[in-house]
């Protein structure tokens, strides 16, 4: 089954194949300049710090919608070990085994290809079983810390919680801009709240993923238009699942990702940055979110933090 004009005509207008050169791994995370870096170290002000990651846990927030992805199996090595004699300085260790996509995390550009392509135009197989991503693996991405901006598209709509069916369009964006006072720009990393994360933090994984409100395939345009760097929200899929466009899964992805070259996060927990950002009335803030550098990885664990 091919993918619809209607994606390929938006993929188009949004390819940045090409733009930093024919060797380019990094897509949009080009646009966080030395002097990007400088203007959103100027905004902290108290140094109130937020949160933005959920706990890596057994009982997380992988359900089996994915195939693949497990919660973190997590075993203790070594328990009070004296392991240079009787009365010397003891250890405990531990291991874990997870998906990298777990919990809180970033996608690489190579998690999704389409047409045999991955970003820049490289080909899908260079993709291996031993080597991984062998170009735009996630430890090609550089210090991801920027101006992060709160778009808090629930809360533009007067609700706690956007419904499932709910596709957040440029015109969502738009208005939970205005409510932010603030005008996105180039190096930005977005931070789109839907409010979805509190079903699983109120404890149901299942009705978190599915059904989900989430970004429409006319957000990238959107993305391009602004230069943004990255964006991340709040729910299992990014993108509203189902889909909007009957068989077309995973559209949003494949633009973002795979056309544009612009990092994607998910599961990233915004409740407590809304609260922050309305109770101070400042939506914009310096972001570190440094990605594991996991090599070949097509994506990684991450724990974001806000500075206001």
């Amino acid at each position: 089954m091919s993918l619809p004009d209607e994606f390929h005509d938006i993929a188009k207008r949004v390819n940045n194949w090409g733009r930093w050169g024919a060797d380019d791994e990094i897509g949009t995370l080009n646009l966080i300049t030395n002097e990007v870096v400088r203007e959103a170290a100027a905004t902290v002000r108290t140094g109130q710090r937020v949160p933005l990651a959920l706990p890596l846990k057994q009982d997380g927030v992988q359900s089996g919608l994915i195939q693949g992805r497990i919660n973190p199996l997590h075993t203790m090595v070594q328990i009070n070990q004296e392991l240079f004699g009787p009365g010397t300085v003891a250890t405990s260790d531990d291991t874990a085994v997870l998906s990298l996509q777990t919990a809180t995390h970033w996608d690489a550009l190579t998690h999704v290809s389409h047409s045999g392509k991955i970003y820049n135009g490289r080909p899908a197989d260079s993709i291996t079983p031993h080597e991984g991503a062998r170009f735009s693996g996630i430890e090609k991405a550089p210090h991801i810390v920027s101006r992060g901006v709160l778009l808090d598209v629930a809360r533009a709509h007067g609700v706690d919680r956007l419904p499932g069916d709910h596709a957040v369009t440029p015109e969502d964006l738009d208005a939970a801009e205005e409510l932010a006072g603030v005008r996105v720009r180039s190096g930005d990393i977005v931070l789109v709240r839907t409010g979805q994360v509190q079903v699983y933090l109120a404890g149901d994984r299942n009705a978190y993923g599915y059904p989900s409100p989430g970004l429409s395939i006319r957000t990238p345009e959107w993305f391009r238009a602004r230069d943004v760097a990255a964006v991340a929200n709040d729910t299992l899929t990014f993108e509203i699942f189902p889909p909007e466009i009957d068989d077309l899964w995973l559209g949003v992805h494949a633009l973002d990702l795979v056309e544009m070259g612009m990092l994607q996060g998910q599961n990233w927990n915004l409740e407590q940055l809304s609260t922050a950002c309305a109770e101070s009335n400042r939506y914009g803030f310096l972001l570190s979110a440094m990605p594991e550098p996991f090599v070949g990885a097509t994506g990684t664990p991450v724990a974001p933090v806000a500075v206001f």
